[in-house]
């Protein structure tokens, strides 16, 4: 059994993994963390971290940046594992929980799902064969109170195709005020805000006479979910370093 403390109890996405955890006879929320105290399932839901008296061997944090560097503290503190899925973290706090994963295990992807994650790869399988023969484009849409843009995800695409590739590659975010041609050392990165999109993310491979796409689009939260509780149960027990989605996958 695998004890969970959920932050963000209260929020969609909490919510979303209380769901999920419902039927999964290996996980249990015993607490919750959110600044909205109200009981909504079998679990107490505190304010205050230093009052949660349950017990928990993982820490999962779909919460806000504003309360980031309280659960990262609380972790290292507690040498507790944490699973970290808030979004829109600064590169200050991304720096901050990378020194905290040497006094506790960090688990960090910029999106919690399965799916997304094996477009990652063949994307970037995609990239290192068409390497520089095709131009790349990344468009990600999200519902219309997500307030970063682009997307961790969209960056987290960027990043990987980067890494795969020979050349130096410049991300481009908004090419209406620039009138020149197109360089091929470009990826563009485009953001869609509307209605109620939980996540959709696109990549274009644009050749000669030839384009390929590689799509991923969730049409629910509980994938974000289960990919979270999946990754509470592989970090417990872990020593401190820092994990993402790839180590999950393959030790899966």
């Amino acid at each position: 059994m695998t004890n969970i403390l959920l932050s963000g109890a209260n929020g969609n996405m909490g919510r979303a993994v209380t769901r999920t955890v419902e039927n999964n006879d290996k996980v249990k929320i015993t607490a919750g963390y959110d600044i909205n105290t109200v009981k909504n399932s079998d679990f107490p839901v505190y304010d205050n971290l230093d009052e949660v008296k349950e017990p928990f061997d993982v820490i999962i944090d779909f919460s806000h940046p504003s309360v980031f560097d309280s659960i990262l503290e609380f972790s290292v503190k507690t040498k507790t594992p944490a699973v970290i899925c808030t979004t829109g973290l600064s590169g200050e706090q991304i720096s901050k929980m990378k020194a905290a994963s040497k006094k506790a295990p960090i688990f960090f992807s910029a999106n919690m799902s399965l799916g997304v994650n094996l477009l990652i790869d063949l994307v970037c399988k995609a990239a290192k064969l068409l390497d520089g023969s095709f131009d790349i484009e990344i468009i990600e849409k999200h519902h219309n109170q997500k307030l970063d843009a682009p997307s961790g995800t969209a960056l987290a695409i960027a990043d990987a195709i980067s890494d795969a590739v020979s050349f130096d590659t410049e991300y481009i975010y908004d090419r209406h005020n620039v009138r020149k041609k197109r360089d091929k050392s470009e990826i563009g990165i485009h953001a869609v805000r509307g209605g109620t999109i939980v996540g959709e993310h696109d990549v274009i491979f644009a050749g000669n006479d030839e384009i390929i796409e590689i799509k991923h689009s969730a049409s629910s939260k509980e994938v974000f979910a289960v990919g979270a509780v999946k990754a509470a149960v592989f970090m417990k027990g872990k020593p401190c370093g820092m994990y993402d989605m790839k180590d999950l996958i393959e030790q899966s």
